[in-house]
């Protein structure tokens, strides 16, 4: 005969009411068989653990020894069950998101912050890098989401539309165009543009050669550093960077930001969230019924959804 998590329970009972007929009443069980359980286990462990008498049943020595094992064990084991149980829910654990851009400001920060808010036990890694690099670790669960600011991303598995991100042109206070309110895409003809490789670079470039009048030669320079070096190189007048508004939460002192605008007004680009419907990480569920709620899709396509 083992002891079993059913017998601890029934002896802590006991060792509180002190009462053999009080324990039995609280655990609905006949007095006789809680008797008989307790001199089984008393029996296979080789120690008695109550000692009985006309004033009540108390814990011997050992019996005190005992017990204090076994709240720790039921404790471990409860603690163990609520962490399964909230694994399970998506309420602890890890998620890994990739990031194709800044997230100083704007939708993904505060998506993030208010994740944080509901789900404070889980960890959130991001995984930065540019559209290729990001959908290839989506393939391979190296990160459960990927958050794209990519119009031609070629994905046959999940998606959700969610917000658009204001183009913006940074650049040193003392640049001409920092007079301008704002800025049309001729007004950068000629100028040397600072171009991040990673994150939404391509995508920037793609709309640089785009509406730049034909025939233009920009002096494009490619950078693979971060946003922040990016902007010093800016402050030091290097050239004008082109970049998304959710890094204008990135300050500094000497450096502007200025809109960039085409016929229609602000120049934007859409972001999309991207998954595997595979992926099995019980905390990826949450995270897009957030984003669901706050960027419902609208498209009835259902390989979007």
């Amino acid at each position: 005969m083992s002891v079993e998590l059913r017998d601890l329970r029934w002896a802590i009972v006991t060792s509180q009411h002190r009462s053999l007929r009080q324990a039995a009443l609280a655990l609905n069980v006949r007095q006789s068989t809680l008797s008989r359980r307790l001199r089984e286990i008393e029996s296979k462990l080789g120690a008695e653990l109550f000692e009985r008498t006309n004033r009540g049943t108390r814990p011997t020595f050992a019996g005190r020894e005992f017990l204090s094992a076994a709240r720790n064990v039921l404790a471990d084991l409860e603690c163990a069950i609520g962490k399964l149980r909230m694994g399970v829910r998506g309420e602890n654990g890890r998620l890994r998101i990739g990031v194709h851009a800044s997230l100083s400001t704007g939708n993904l920060y505060v998506t993030l912050v208010e994740h944080h808010r509901q789900f404070p036990d889980v960890q959130v890694h991001t995984v930065d890098g540019d559209q290729d690099q990001l959908l290839d670790a989506l393939s391979n669960d190296a990160v459960d989401l990927a958050v794209l600011a990519a119009s031609s991303a070629v994905w046959h598995e999940r998606s959700l539309s969610l917000w658009s991100e204001r183009v913006i042109v940074a650049m040193s206070k003392q640049h001409r165009l920092a007079e301008k309110e704002t800025v049309h895409w001729a007004d950068l003809a000629g100028e040397p543009i600072l171009m991040p490789q990673h994150g939404p670079g391509r995508e920037l470039e793609r709309l640089l050669i785009a509406n730049l009048p034909h025939g233009v030669r920009q002096h494009v320079l490619h950078q693979a550093s971060g946003l922040d070096r990016l902007l010093s190189l800016v402050s030091a007048g290097y050239g004008v960077l082109l970049m998304l508004e959710g890094g204008v939460g990135v300050h500094f002192d000497s450096v502007t930001f200025r809109e960039v605008h085409n016929g229609c007004g602000a120049t934007r680009l859409n972001f999309t969230a991207y998954w595997r419907d595979a992926n099995a990480n019980p905390t990826l569920s949450p995270f897009l019924a957030m984003l669901r709620q706050r960027y419902p899709d609208i498209s009835g396509e259902a390989g979007t959804s």
